[in-house]
């Protein structure tokens, strides 16, 4: 799924909206995530799922195409943790297909 098809899917749930109304809607939604997380602080949707942002420590790697080793910096990562709800949902689809 792509953001487009996020703008289509809610003008079509929501109405009342022209499709560039849904769309900044929906764009003002992820810009206040992205800032959200990248000012480090974690984002918890209810029912389905939190994003956590962690920093990792330097550390010595290897380039795997010439097997030196070099440094990798510092960072900051962003992790997904699904809420129970989602993993339940996603389990009960599985099972359902098999």
């Amino acid at each position: 799924m792509t953001k487009a098809d996020i703008f289509e899917r809610v003008y079509g749930k929501v109405g009342g909206f022209a499709k560039k109304e849904a769309a900044d809607i929906v764009e003002s939604v992820f810009m206040l995530m992205k800032k959200t997380l990248s000012e480090g602080e974690n984002l918890k949707i209810s029912s389905f799922g939190t994003f956590v942002v962690r920093g990792k420590k330097a550390r010595m790697g290897r380039n795997p195409q010439t097997g030196q080793p070099l440094m990798i910096t510092d960072r900051r990562v962003l992790t997904f943790k699904p809420s129970h709800v989602l993993k339940d949902l996603l389990n009960h689809h599985m099972r359902q297909t098999e």
